[in-house]
């Protein structure tokens, strides 16, 4: 069977979706990804076919702007931001998805590409399965993920209407783009102001979700769909350490691990300043991660090593605690590592992970990144790397967690599915 993977978004978004191709291909499939043009070698290195679609997501995160609405964290200004960036580019990602997909038995999109794939398999008659790494189907059980998880206590309607508000915002922001792309290289109808969720090409198949029952027990009133644990990508196998990073792993006691990924800084060297003030009264070493335009600091003290890039999944085992943006990929490897999770939301689904983080106990409560002090911070590092319950907590989590085999279990619901010809 001949598999294509639509992921658009940050290498966050991105990785689960390697990892899940790579689980397909060990088992015989032909596995096409297409996403960003940036991160073809990152595909290649893991030994799938790479199917470029115009636009470099890093280039986007590091302008000005991006940076400033980053900081804000607000997410429907980024989504509206975006949306004109996306529809420029909406019909070549048409265009190279139409060509890319002929001929493929089966199309699987999550959140970034979901849209696009489903106009390409109407346009092709391909069945479309769903498989996301953040609760994107409406649930009684609990909020949206853009919603203050406090919501809660209002009842299971009032959840359920904010998991149709989070679609209909991220709906709204692809809305032009996907129009666009259907009339002028697909030859089909736009789809409804509301959107596209009601189509059967979104139900016939069952949807999957990347991401352990441990965080997320699935939800009584979700049919069809399995939660199947992560979709970890591991380094590659030719991936060696720097000397320089092993030396400061053995110099003393394990560091704290503090990056933002793919959120970018106004002022790289004021995070910095704020990160190391903190540092500085804990007493604590660390590993700062740069990320895409994030912290840089001249003449780091003894205690701080600065890294460009390096495999959570190496990394994290080996460090005391996490502090991080709460991406849904970073927390998922700082939960597989057992240890403890400071998380510092930006926007989107982050403040989500980091209220589930601290309701399970392997973390501290979110700071939101416009509130980041320097008291507040380490007043969190403090309490990630002090508090024996919270670190039991997160080693009893990790130990779940390394017990699943998301992709696998992933794969063997694909190879069971029947019928995938549609009409």
């Amino acid at each position: 069977m001949r598999i294509a993977i639509i992921a658009l978004g940050s290498q966050g978004d991105v990785q689960p979706y390697i990892a899940l191709g790579k689980g397909l291909k060990v088992v015989g499939y032909d596995v096409r990804l297409l996403t960003h043009e940036n991160f073809e070698g990152l595909v290649t290195s893991h030994g799938l076919a790479f199917y470029p679609m115009q636009g470099n997501v890093q280039e986007l995160i590091e302008t000005p702007e991006m940076r400033e609405l980053a900081e804000k964290g607000n997410f429907i200004t980024m989504t509206l931001r975006t949306a004109k960036e996306t529809e420029q580019v909406a019909i070549r990602w048409a265009q190279a998805g139409l060509e890319a997909c002929r001929g493929i038995d089966l199309l699987i999109a999550g959140v970034g590409g979901l849209y696009l794939a489903l106009a390409i398999a109407q346009k092709l008659e391909i069945p479309l399965l769903q498989a996301f790494v953040f609760p994107f189907t409406p649930t009684k059980t609990f909020p949206g993920v853009l919603f203050p998880q406090s919501i809660e206590r209002f009842g299971g309607m009032v959840n359920w209407l904010t998991h149709q508000a989070l679609r209909q915002i991220i709906w709204q922001g692809s809305r032009s783009g996907d129009t666009a792309a259907r009339e002028q290289v697909l030859n089909l109808p736009a789809s409804s102001f509301f959107g596209p969720h009601q189509s059967p090409y979104l139900h016939r198949l069952p949807t999957l979700y990347g991401f352990s029952p441990a965080v997320i027990a699935k939800p009584s009133d979700w049919r069809n769909i399995f939660v199947t644990g992560y979709w970890f990508l591991d380094a590659a196998p030719n991936w060696t350490p720097p000397s320089d990073l092993e030396d400061f792993l053995q110099a003393g006691s394990p560091p704290v691990y503090i990056g933002f990924g793919s959120m970018g800084n106004r002022n790289p060297e004021e995070t910095a300043d704020l990160v190391l003030q903190a540092l500085d009264k804990t007493g604590q070493r660390a590993i700062l991660s740069a990320g895409w335009s994030g912290m840089r600091k001249e003449n780091l003290p003894d205690n701080a090593f600065l890294v460009n890039s390096v495999p959570h999944a190496w990394l994290f085992p080996r460090v005391a605690a996490v502090v991080h943006h709460g991406g849904a990929g970073t927390t998922a490897a700082g939960l597989r590592a057992g240890v403890p999770t400071v998380i510092i939301p930006f926007f989107g689904d982050q403040g989500f992970w980091g209220q589930r983080v601290a309701d399970l106990g392997v973390g501290t409560a979110p700071i939101p990144r416009k509130q980041l002090t320097v008291e507040r911070l380490a007043q969190a590092i403090q309490t990630a790397t002090g508090d024996r319950a919270m670190r039991q907590c997160a080693a009893n989590l990790g130990e779940k967690i390394r017990a699943e085999d998301g992709v696998a279990n992933a794969v063997e619901i694909i190879q069971e599915l029947k019928n995938l010809k549609v009409g």
